[in-house]
């Protein structure tokens, strides 16, 4: 049952990283708004935007902080928010391209929050408008039109998916964050999945509630999903106790493929060479990420889909 007074509690806060949102101000505001969330409880993470971006935040009613670009890490800028917020009991984390699909989901992502045993909720992402059928599929696959209650035991049926999570569109209750240390300060990538999993070796609970939705997708070229899936290899490679503790994803990316080449089978064929391209490149920048100890800080630099991460202590990250 929604609780439409919920997001007006003062105890709510949606948290938004910034870097040159001005394009798609209007739309991300003019959704978020309509939620009932009040504006002094938006707070904005600005990294040095060049567009406006802080101003139109603080002529909205939104709370800013600005920091520098060179500055910014997905977790560390994240748990920044986390603990200056406080007097927060839910933290709501949302990127500047998720747009609310409409006015009811905030209010059904934080009704997930009625069960005392979950920690974080995540809602449903939908392909953006104008969307190609392999970003379509790609948002319809990892994000099914069914809601789940995932508990550590799930690691038994889906392996390292049971700590999916995504920070596009998520709502972390706040003392269950800080119970599990926060969000890494130092990520590459996948800071979520970082934190869902810890949340759950924990005992706590994660919830993917499919009726609350955004608008929210990328159609990544080539060259982006093998950088992509290098950070993801990264990940697994320097953060090898989500394998040890959850196992792998078994044949999660086969099941992928099959899903894929059936529905570009029925919507769009002229996409099949394409996507199976894609998967080889997929695989290629994942077994690259894995050996990354191997290389050369430059390399990992071109490799990477955030090259400033390993521009920032290059020391520290030469392994």
């Amino acid at each position: 049952m929604l609780n439409p007074a919920f997001p007006q509690s003062n105890k709510v806060y949606v948290i938004v990283p910034t870097l040159n949102a001005a394009r798609d101000w209007r739309s991300f505001v003019s959704a978020l708004l309509s939620c009932g969330i009040r504006p002094g409880h938006v707070f904005i993470v600005d990294s040095e935007s060049t567009d406006g971006t802080a101003e139109l935040a603080r002529a909205a009613g939104f709370e800013v902080l600005s920091i520098r670009r060179a500055d910014f890490n997905h977790g560390g800028t994240r748990q920044i928010a986390a603990e200056k917020l406080d007097h927060a009991e839910i933290l709501v984390y949302l990127t500047q391209d998720a747009v609310m699909a409409n006015s009811e989901a905030l209010h059904l992502l934080l009704a997930a929050f009625d069960d005392p045993l979950v920690g974080a909720a995540y809602g449903r992402q939908l392909p953006r408008a104008g969307a190609e059928a392999i970003e379509i599929h790609a948002r319809n696959f990892n994000y099914p039109q069914t809601s789940e209650v995932r508990s550590l035991a799930s690691r038994d049926r889906i392996g390292i998916k049971a700590a999916f999570l995504s920070n596009s569109f998520a709502a972390y209750r706040r003392s269950t964050l800080l119970k599990v240390g926060g969000f890494p300060r130092d990520a590459l990538f996948g800071e979520d999945t970082i934190t869902a999993a810890k949340i759950l070796l924990e005992g706590h609970k994660i919830a993917y509630v499919a009726e609350a939705c955004v608008y929210h997708s990328h159609g990544y070229t080539w060259a982006q999903e093998f950088r992509r899936y290098f950070d993801i290899g990264v990940l697994h490679s320097r953060e090898r106790w989500l394998i040890d503790a959850f196992g792998k994803a078994t044949g999660e990316g086969k099941r992928f493929v099959v899903s894929q080449l059936k529905y570009l089978r029925d919507t769009d064929s002229w996409q099949i060479p394409s996507a199976l391209a894609r998967a080889g490149i997929k695989l290629l920048g994942y077994r690259l990420g894995q050996m990354e100890a191997r290389l050369t800080p430059n390399a990992k630099r071109r490799l990477s889909m955030h090259p400033e991460f390993w521009s920032n202590n290059p020391e520290k990250h030469a392994r």
